[in-house]
C-alpha cells in the first residue's frame, strides 16, 4: 500500500505541514527580483494565474500575498491519491484547491476531473481572483507544460506571472520532480517574469514550449542567486 494512500497518513503528513511552513516562513530570508512585475497586477486587481514549476510547491507561499487586499488566491491539484496529500498540504498554507488534472500528454481540460476543473478555474479567474498552477503537474515530465495553460490564459484574458523559486539550504526528496523542501534559517530567491497577456488566435503549443523554457530560466536564474546552479 502506498503512504499517501492511507487517510491516517495523509492527515498527519497535513499537519506536519501546518506547523513546519510557519517556521521557514517566520526565518527564512527573501531575495526578490522583478517583483514589481507582479505588484503592478496585484494593484491592478481583476483574474490573473500564477505559475512555477512543481518542486518548488514547498516554497510558493510568500509570492502570493494574503493580506484579504489583493486577488483572492486558489490552486489547481490533481485528484489522485498523492494529490489528496497535496491539496491538504497547500490548503494548510494558503492555497485553496481546486481539484483536477489532465493525465500526462493532454490538457487542462480533459481527464481525471480536468474538464469540471477548467471550468472552475474560468469561473474562479473571470470572476477576478487569482489561479496558481504548476504546469508540469502532477506526475511531469519534471518542467514540460502542456497547452492548458496558455489556453486558460486566452480564454480568460488574465495576465500571467511566471516565477522562479530556490531555496538554501534545503532537502530534495526522491521524487519524479525532486521536490525542494526548505529548511529553517534558509535563505531563499524568487524570480518574478511578466504579466504575459496572449490573444485567443495565437498557437498555445507554442506558447506552452515557450513559457516552459521561460519559466525554467527563471527557476535557474533564482538558484543562481544563491550559488545552486547546477
Amino acid at each position: 500500500m502506498r503512504p499517501l494512500r492511507s487517510p491516517f497518513v495523509v492527515r498527519l503528513l497535513a499537519a506536519v505541514e501546518d506547523s513546519y511552513p510557519r517556521l521557514v516562513r517566520a526565518t527564512i530570508r527573501w531575495t526578490r527580483v522583478g517583483q514589481d512585475k507582479a505588484e503592478g497586477v496585484w494593484n491592478a486587481g481583476g483574474g490573473a494565474i500564477l505559475c512555477f514549476w512543481h518542486a518548488r510547491i514547498p516554497i510558493a507561499l510568500p509570492t502570493w500575498p494574503n493580506d484579504g487586499k489583493r486577488q483572492q488566491i486558489h490552486a489547481l491539484i490533481s485528484q489522485s491519491a498523492d494529490g489528496e496529500f497535496i491539496a491538504r498540504a497547500v490548503e494548510h498554507i494558503g492555497f485553496p484547491a481546486i481539484r483536477g488534472s489532465s493525465k500526462k500528454k493532454n490538457d487542462l481540460a480533459k481527464n481525471k476531473g480536468g474538464e469540471q476543473a477548467f471550468r472552475e478555474m474560468l469561473r474562479w479567474v473571470k470572476a477576478g481572483n487569482a489561479i496558481a498552477i504548476t504546469p508540469d503537474g502532477p506526475r511531469g515530465p519534471a518542467e514540460t507544460m502542456e497547452k492548458g495553460t496558455p489556453v486558460l490564459a486566452q480564454i480568460t484574458g488574465a495576465p500571467v506571472l511566471m516565477v522562479g523559486l530556490a531555496a538554501k539550504p534545503c532537502l530534495r526528496l526522491g521524487t519524479w520532480d525532486r521536490t525542494v523542501i526548505p529548511l529553517p534559517f534558509s535563505r531563499g530567491a524568487m524570480v518574478w517574469e511578466g504579466p504575459i497577456r496572449v490573444g485567443r488566435e495565437e498557437d498555445s503549443e507554442a506558447l506552452a514550449a515557450d513559457w516552459a523554457r521561460r519559466l525554467t530560466a527563471l527557476t535557474g536564474r533564482a538558484e543562481a542567486l544563491l550559488g545552486e546552479a547546477d
